[in-house]
């Protein structure tokens, strides 16, 4: 679970703006975060709302709104995918703020990807969940403790299977014990304080979408297959 005290830094610290990620399509800010009770202040990305780029398939000013609904999922998964996240007011209004995560710069994300390592399997069944559509290898961020994280949540949970990723490694193999009990978290979460939450976030629709991916990987106990009319790999895949 994500520390408490770091979610009440990016909720409640002052935001120092110190530039900007360079070809971000967001608008995509690194920010400083200091709040009180901290030992030394932290960096965070922050991406306002009205920075965003107007997108065909997406309602415009959700995508903060949606990577905040993907840590949630995390959240309730276990598996900690997903960097804490928060929506909160800053420096150019509303949009959501990330802690940033220092990754390991001697772990190749790409023979991590073509290779099917094991630490991906988790990712590759979240995004299914969130029915992800832009899980890119720059998303997947592994740390120098072993974890790994992933970034970059804002299309997601489309009514419409939009699953678009590079971890297809696993298939149509069947969920591992581990991941048949997160599934379930994630499933019994729904239905109670993650549901909730949700209903802040998106549209009613696009939560009912999110609880039948969901009942649908528990049903068949196996990772989904790239479908028919939808690429199944973003561009650039990395």
């Amino acid at each position: 679970m994500a520390d408490t005290a770091i979610l009440r830094a990016l909720r409640e610290g002052e935001l120092e703006v110190l530039g900007r990620l360079p070809g971000s399509s967001n608008q995509a800010l690194v920010v400083l975060v200091h709040a009180d009770g901290l030992t030394a202040p932290f960096h965070a990305v922050y991406k306002a709302s009205v920075a965003e780029r107007p997108l065909f398939d997406f309602p415009s000013g959700t995508l903060a709104k949606r990577e905040v609904a993907a840590f949630l999922v995390s959240e309730a998964s276990g598996w900690g995918i997903v960097p804490p996240t928060v929506l909160r007011e800053g420096p150019f209004g509303e949009g959501m703020v990330q802690q940033w995560i220092h990754v390991d710069r001697s772990v190749d994300v790409v023979a991590m990807v073509v290779d099917g390592d094991p630490r991906l399997r988790p990712m590759a069944l979240f995004d299914a969940i969130v029915n992800n559509t832009d899980r890119k290898g720059g998303h997947i961020l592994p740390t120098p403790e072993g974890h790994v994280h992933g970034v970059d949540h804002g299309v997601t949970f489309s009514t419409d299977p939009k699953l678009r990723t590079v971890l297809w490694d696993w298939m149509g193999e069947p969920l591992s014990a581990d991941e048949r009990a997160a599934l379930e978290r994630v499933r019994v979460a729904l239905r109670g304080e993650l549901g909730a939450g949700l209903g802040l976030l998106l549209d009613p629709a696009e939560i009912t979408a999110t609880r039948r991916r969901a009942g649908s990987l528990a049903a068949t106990g196996r990772f989904p297959r790239p479908g028919r009319d939808w690429p199944a790999v973003p561009w650039p895949a990395f």
